[in-house]
């Protein structure tokens, strides 16, 4: 196995990698390391799972299977981007771009017909969402602002949108009838473990097992869980029609790519309640052209397009009607037309809360002006925390960047923790009945009683992947010195479970002359926001889906991005992921790309999980030249942001491909000054004056190339030759690195 793994994936981190892992293999090629490859991207993972449709060549192995398995191992060392977690439509566009490269793969049968129908769809479905960071987590998460990026954050400070007292911008969250509220939780005894079933038992008919041979273990904390659609529908309702009166943006905020199905369905109910009156006038024509609201708007229109010319119009012309008539829209493109309901994974609430936050409390409208909005969160279980942030600034201003303390995370994420491993138990109740779970004994372990349509779920955290976490917390709370807040609330039910394992497990260590607390979400959410305003630092010790949100919210706000996150998954079994930061914007950056030759990707997430990599490498195998690659990768990082070397926003700036020569320019010039390792010194100094002696010619080669189209062959499945042509345009450069 190679020293260290670093992952092939989508969109801008993998086009960005095209330009970066050449110079990475460079630096420690001179350290006789090794650095292997493991293609995590969509298009690879759809290649892998249907081989019998392939031939020989297009063959694939299964690197994510691969990849689990090496993440048990002590030492595993991988560099993990950011990945597609395919909303539908995604999924639809990798295979048909496959398809067009001579790929033989078959077509998703969105309504199987038979069998082999069935396999193909479920084949396909597991590809969908979250598919990747449940299999590669065996550990819990360490997430922080690195010392470098946080003072340099300070110095820079980034722009704040200002808050008026006067905002109408505020959350609304059912509260009632909703995932939260009507959550049921156990911690699984002796008697229950081994092999549970889930089932639906029909009122006055049959009995289904939906689920069969879910493994329990003892002290297993499992959840079950719905929502009722019946009263999701009349929220809608009313808040479409509250947003209307109150003349603010309507906005949907939900995660449909890591809740890949249930938040779907819970966005094709927004869709069809604010089109409510076109679904019920053309519910003949929609169910002819199998709409689904589930898909978004931007589907809508463009089976709709199919139509003929006259009840075309007329159906366009009653949605524009609907549009117009409802309350204005958050839009994720003004110039385009792209509204928040276009299609289901462009709402992704960690990345759309934090943004509309920092921008004091605005969104983008139809008119492409600023607006207040209404933020709905339909499930109650973290909404609050959004809401009180919210309330602080409008009560007290924007946070300043130059001022903020900081809010690393430890998060509870291994092994499919909490709802973020909920896909494969997530059911659409088919009638009204009972969903149940029952032990391998036949001992009914959670039961509710649900609606047809009601969405069902339920989950599993095992125990050592929690008792895990309270360690990480104790520990970095004493390495760090920085109070920690457990965020778990007494009054829900998966949380009372939790501070029950708390509570047991934190006596296991020393935390005399730590400050350790245990608050609700939303209490905790105000007490943070108040002391990072103070500039005070506090640790977030959290579950996984909070571990997401508060990840971006924070960074977002302290550094202006959560890519620049040091993000360490210190694995059970002892070896390490490093994770390189969040790829919520990515697809925007691979379209200016494609128009223009410029890359704005920000690789400094990359440079940080890098430099920690080789630190574990260094500890973990006793290796000293690893250790120095790692000390001058830091030194290289600081002098890349002192020094203004980050991608800029427009043509004619730095861009991706500049920062990486700048980050090769700096990291050679650190070897070559320091005196630990005389073999690297050597080896790097006639590297470090080429690099310096050829800096305007290089970046000159580099800038030269923008403003005109790039050609990379494909989005999800390009052409390798084709993106290096585009990402290394430098031949003096290249020369140089090789």
């Amino acid at each position: 196995m190679a020293d260290i793994i670093y992952t092939k994936v989508d969109e801008a981190p993998e086009l960005a990698s095209a330009s970066f892992l050449p110079i990475i293999r460079t630096f420690t090629k001179a350290a006789r390391l090794t650095i292997g490859t493991r293609d995590i991207s969509l298009a690879g993972r759809i290649l892998a799972n249907f081989p019998e449709y392939l031939t020989d060549t297009q063959k694939q192995s299964d690197a994510l299977a691969e990849l689990g398995q090496m993440v048990k191992q002590p030492d595993a060392n991988v560099i993990k981007l950011p990945n597609i977690s395919a909303s539908q439509p995604q999924l639809n566009a990798a295979i048909a771009e496959l398809q067009s490269q001579g790929y033989k793969l078959p077509d998703y049968p969105s309504d199987p017909a038979n069998e082999e129908e069935k396999t193909i769809k479920s084949k396909y479905d597991a590809i969908k969402g979250s598919a990747v960071n449940p299999v590669l987590r065996e550990g819990n998460s360490d997430r922080r602002a690195p010392k470098a990026v946080k003072e340099y954050a300070k110095k820079n400070p980034h722009r704040m949108g200002a808050w008026a007292t006067s905002s109408k911008t505020h959350v609304a969250t059912m509260g009632e009838n909703d995932f939260r509220s009507n959550e049921k939780s156990v911690t699984v005894p002796a008697v229950s473990t081994g092999a549970a079933k889930i089932e639906f038992d029909a009122k006055g008919g049959d009995l289904t097992v939906l689920k069969t041979d879910w493994p329990l273990e003892e002290g297993d904390v499992i959840d079950a869980t719905y929502m009722s659609v019946k009263a999701l529908k009349a929220f809608l309702e009313k808040e479409i029609q509250d947003a209307r009166d109150q003349g603010v943006l309507f906005s949907l905020h939900l995660k449909a790519t890591m809740m890949k199905v249930s938040d779907p369905i819970l966005f094709g109910h927004c869709v069809k309640a604010f089109l409510k009156d076109v679904f019920e006038k053309h519910a003949a024509t929609f169910a002819e052209l199998g709409v689904n609201p589930d898909l978004g708007v931007g589907d809508l229109e463009a089976k709709v397009a199919t139509l003929p010319a006259d009840k075309r119009a007329e159906v366009e012309a009653d949605i524009k009607a609907a549009l117009d008539n409802g309350p204005d829209l958050y839009m994720v493109n003004s110039d385009k037309g792209i509204t928040n309901l276009h299609v289901s994974s462009d709402v992704i609430i960690d990345a759309s809360m934090p943004a509309l936050i920092r921008a004091g409390g605005k969104g983008w409208g139809p008119d492409g002006k600023e607006q207040d909005a209404k933020c709905v969160i339909p499930d109650s279980s973290y909404a609050g925390v959004y809401s009180a942030v919210i309330d602080f600034c409008r009560e007290n201003g924007a946070l300043d960047p130059s001022k903020m303390g900081t809010v690393p995370n430890v998060g509870l994420m291994a092994q499919k923790a909490e709802e973020y491993g909920s896909h494969p138990q997530t059911f659409k109740a088919p009638a009204d009945g009972t969903i149940r779970i029952v032990d391998e004994a036949g001992n009914t372990l959670i039961s509710h009683e649900v609606e047809e349509g009601d969405v069902w779920r339920a989950c599993r955290t095992k125990d050592a992947p929690i008792r895990d976490w309270v360690k990480l917390g104790v520990s970095r709370s004493r390495l760090s010195g920085m109070p920690g807040i457990f965020w778990l609330n007494e009054n829900r039910a998966h949380d009372a479970e939790l501070i029950k394992k708390v509570n047991t497990y934190l006596p296991e260590h020393d935390t005399s002359g730590l400050d350790l607390k245990i608050m609700a979400p939303t209490e905790a959410a105000k007490y943070t926001t108040e002391r990072i305003a103070r500039g005070e630092d506090t640790i977030a010790i959290t579950g996984n889906v909070l571990r997401d949100y508060l990840t971006d919210l924070y960074p977002i706000l302290e550094v202006g991005t959560s890519a620049k996150m040091l993000s360490i998954v210190p694995l059970m079994n002892g070896g390490g992921l490093f994770e390189t930061g969040a790829g919520g914007s990515a697809p925007k950056h691979v379209q200016q790309l494609q128009e223009e030759n410029y890359l704005r990707w920000d690789s400094l997430g990359e440079f940080c999980a890098l430099g920690a990599s080789l630190e574990h490498l260094a500890n973990a195998k006793d290796n000293a030249k690893a250790q120095v690659l790692a000390d001058a990768l830091d030194t290289a990082i600081e002098g890349l942001l002192d020094n203004g070397k980050s991608p800029a926003r427009r043509v004619g700036g730095l861009d991706n491909r500049g920062s990486h020569f700048y980050i090769a320019l700096y990291w050679a010039k650190a070897l070559a000054a320091q005196d630990k390792d005389a073999e690297l010194k050597a080896h790097f100094t006639p590297i470090a004056e080429a690099l310096s002696s050829n800096e305007d010619k290089i970046v000159g080669e580099l800038n030269s190339v923008q403003g005109s189209s790039a050609d990379t062959g494909g989005y999800y499945h390009a052409p390798q030759a084709k993106v290096d042509a585009v990402m290394r345009p430098s031949a003096t450069l290249n020369g140089i690195i090789g």
